[in-house]
């Protein structure tokens, strides 16, 4: 392993950056769509139950199939890769903020709605500031698992810390399997430490 990182240090710095960049951009997106989300299925939960079924059923379709069903429209690389984990970072971050949103005391709703409080205002002031925890627990989780299935996209050649382990597998490069194996699951464990630590002073 340490003659593999001497001899291809660009190589393993090459697929470790490619791999930060595929997860800034799909969370970056995913957040700002959900917010997006949030306001419509606040106003609607007709849109809440339609949305989260909807993203539920995209949720339950393996990450490969989900790649291949892309392909042939997206073509191979980063943006199939990234459209597939903005899907399913939906279903996750949809479905926190809407039980987040449920469960607002209905008292505190009323007691802003008899204050003469719009529904914006309502939703903006009241409810969101509440949801934080299950708001940023959903943001946790999509990070994470974001991470994971990134790994798998080198199958689309959309790089990243999948490629030399993919590669690695092609070739029964031993050297190759542990380096892709130990990046993708560090870079998750610490990204999950760093994230718990944020969590519980949110909280």
């Amino acid at each position: 392993m340490i003659d593999y990182l001497l001899k291809y240090p660009d190589k393993l710095l090459k697929a470790f950056v490619g791999h930060i960049e595929i997860v800034l951009i799909t969370l970056v997106i995913s957040i700002i769509l959900a917010a997006l989300l949030t306001i419509l299925v606040a106003y609607s939960k007709i849109a809440s139950k339609l949305l989260v079924n909807i993203f539920a059923m995209i949720y339950s379709i393996p990450s490969l199939a989900l790649f291949a069903i892309l392909v042939p429209i997206t073509g191979l690389g980063k943006v199939t890769a990234i459209i597939v984990l903005v899907l399913y970072n939906q279903y996750i971050l949809l479905r926190n903020t809407i039980d987040g949103l449920n469960n607002v005391d209905a008292s505190i709703v009323e007691a802003a709605t008899g204050m003469g409080m719009s529904k914006s205002q309502i939703l903006f002031q009241i409810k969101l500031p509440l949801v934080t925890k299950p708001i940023f627990a959903g943001i946790h989780l999509a990070v994470v698992s974001t991470i994971g299935i990134a790994t798998i996209a080198a199958s689309i050649n959309a790089g990243g810390i999948g490629s030399v382990l993919l590669d690695g597998l092609r070739t029964v490069n031993t050297a190759k399997i542990l380096w892709g194996t130990l990046m993708s699951a560090g870079l998750a464990i610490v990204v999950n430490a760093i994230l718990n630590v944020i969590e519980k002073k949110i909280t």
